[in-house]
């Protein structure tokens, strides 16, 4: 606490006692503009924008020790987790890098508002006239064609040389990140099949039309999930919705009376907003996404409290949101127990400065412990979505080494990959210690095929899968059916807030960063997928094969086994 609060403290009242040199170097750039956007001109000089700078922080080394220290099964410190203040030591900057930025922002008539618990972020609003001047920079206007949407950047900008081991990234300037929307089909189910065959699997028997259409039911019998109600109110689940994607409570309603009958139809969820989010409540309104997020929440980890995070338009982060959402929940004194994210971006569009610094958001997260769960994608091995590529397309945040990715399957005894479940190797991420006898393994298997075409040093994902396709939802006052490894998140996190519930009512931590349990004790609490790609690219994809791959990471959960590997 005494850390963070000095330094946060000095930002505003430390000054250096001589102007920053004006020795401009070259902080960031781009030699093109980024494929689906088109520059419209010059933007206007008198346009405000509203820019952030990132901070050294002062101790990303010690962040990730404290995390696996936390996190690891073999620790003597695994599940003492850190406060708020104590997570934010490690990323809070030195005084030195506050002092000398907060002397720089000032000689400029600057006034920066600190916009993290560890002041690591500081924001600023500037017209677009000064800050060509302030950062030698040329912002000019794009649109991103096939939306229409508008942005303020700049190819490239400068900083001072004597902040360059003070500044990590000065945001938005060079960033072009695509919109995250949802492609995938959404599919009007007129009737509902027969449920009268039955399959036995390893969780037990399965009702055959399991193997075509998903519902809670399918997911409890295949995954062997319970459906009695948790008791622990402190167990929370988050749901992070984007893009003007809002859950219906009447298609909660619908969704309930017709997949779980055994529970209250009434069962509902809470909503915070931020940037200008909201929640409205007409079938207008509705959103796919945001409604399947939610009924296979409120839906699957019964009776956990669900909290839907509406993030609206009026965010100045420029990636849609996703910087204030960690900023959200790194401020909350009780964020979370698990957070799961159905949204994503190709990591080419995130410039390695924005990536390690949300990374690290949610390794903060994580020592604290909440579970961070994001769905790996829909692109198979051309990324977030189906696109042309010479190269395999990574997708972002899967890649960092932090959370948990979580791909597709389909079909029953046995399940095999779903073609769009996004997997690969990042480009910015090395292969953590926690994973690196698996990618091993699978890249010794691989051998030569597909080289050059990815990373093989870096870090490998998806880490689990669940089923992702066909499955129903209420959506606009009737019954569809949507594919997407937005299916498996969202159900890979309920079964972790269930697992929660129960360490809690045992006494016990809950599970907090999963990976380096997950790779170790809880490592044969899987079914193994072993059949199945993820084309793109003009290639087959990766193959699923036995033990961890690229494409459905190391299968899909068994509950009773997960309970095992837990202590429970």
């Amino acid at each position: 606490m005494i850390a963070a609060t000095f330094v946060v403290a000095v930002l505003f009242t430390l000054a250096l006692g001589s102007p920053v040199s004006r020795n401009m170097q070259v902080h960031e750039k781009r030699d093109s503009i980024p494929n689906g956007f088109v520059a419209r001109g010059a933007a206007p000089l008198d346009q405000v924008l509203k820019l952030r700078i990132a901070l050294k922080q002062s101790d990303p080394a010690g962040l990730e020790a404290a995390l696996y220290d936390v996190s690891t099964p073999s620790s003597p410190n695994y599940g003492k987790y850190l406060t708020r203040e104590e997570a934010a030591s490690y990323a809070a900057p030195t005084a030195e890098t506050a002092s000398a930025v907060n002397a720089w922002l000032t000689d400029n008539g600057l006034t920066a508002t600190p916009l993290t618990p560890a002041g690591d972020w500081l924001g600023f609003e500037i017209p677009v006239s000064k800050a060509n001047e302030m950062f030698e920079a040329d912002f000019s206007v794009f649109d991103y064609e096939s939306t229409g949407k508008t942005s303020i950047r700049t190819l490239s900008y400068s900083i001072p040389e004597s902040l360059k081991g003070h500044i990590d990234t000065v945001h938005p300037t060079t960033l072009f990140a695509r919109p995250t929307t949802r492609k995938a089909p959404i599919k009007y189910v007129p009737k509902k099949r027969s449920i009268a065959e039955r399959i036995v699997t390893r969780a037990g028997e399965v009702d055959a039309s399991c193997a075509n259409d998903t519902s809670p039911s399918c997911l409890q019998q295949l995954y062997g999930i319970p459906t009695t109600a948790a008791t622990q109110s402190s167990n929370t689940l988050g749901v992070t919705g984007y893009s003007s994607q809002w859950p219906q409570t009447q298609d909660l309603q619908l969704f309930l009376s017709k997949y779980r009958t055994d529970i209250p139809s009434s069962s509902t969820f809470t909503v915070t907003d931020l940037d200008g989010g909201s929640d409205p409540q007409s079938s207008d309104d509705a959103g796919d996404e945001a409604d399947l997020d939610v009924q296979y929440t409120v839906g699957l980890a019964t009776g956990v409290p669900v909290i839907f995070l509406s993030v609206g338009d009026d965010n100045s982060d420029n990636i849609d949101g996703f910087l204030d959402s960690m900023n959200y929940f790194l401020g909350e004194s009780d964020p979370p127990s698990a957070i799961t994210t159905s949204y994503g971006f190709w990591e080419e569009d995130v410039s390695d400065s924005i990536a390690n610094s949300l990374c690290n958001a949610y390794a903060q997260l994580g020592t604290r412990g909440t579970t961070i769960l994001f769905a790996s994608g829909d692109g198979g091995v051309s990324g977030a979505q189906s696109t042309s590529c010479t190269t395999f397309l990574p997708t972002f945040p899967s890649g960092c080494p932090y959370l948990t990715s979580v791909g597709a399957t389909t079909g029953i005894n046995p399940e095999t990959a779903a073609d769009f479940s996004a997997g690969g190797f990042s480009n910015i991420f090395p292969t953590p210690s926690y994973q690196a006898a698996d990618v091993s393994a699978f890249l010794t298997t691989l051998g030569s095929t597909y080289s050059g075409l990815y990373n093989a040093s870096g870090r490998g994902y998806p880490d689990v899968s669940t089923q992702g396709v066909n499955f129903f939802i209420g959506y606009e006052d009737a019954i569809y059916t949507v594919d997407g490894t937005s299916c498996a998140s969202p159900t890979f996190a309920s079964i972790i807030a269930l697992l929660n519930d129960e360490l809690l009512a045992a006494g016990k931590s809950t599970l907090g960063f999963l990976n380096p349990w997950l790779y170790s004790t809880a490592a044969s609490a899987f079914n193994d997928v072993t059949s199945g790609d993820n084309p793109g690219c003009n290639t087959n994809g990766f193959t699923a094969g036995t033990g961890w791959d690229p494409v459905t990471g190391l299968g899909t959960p068994v509950f009773s086994a997960l309970r095992t590997a837990a202590g429970l």
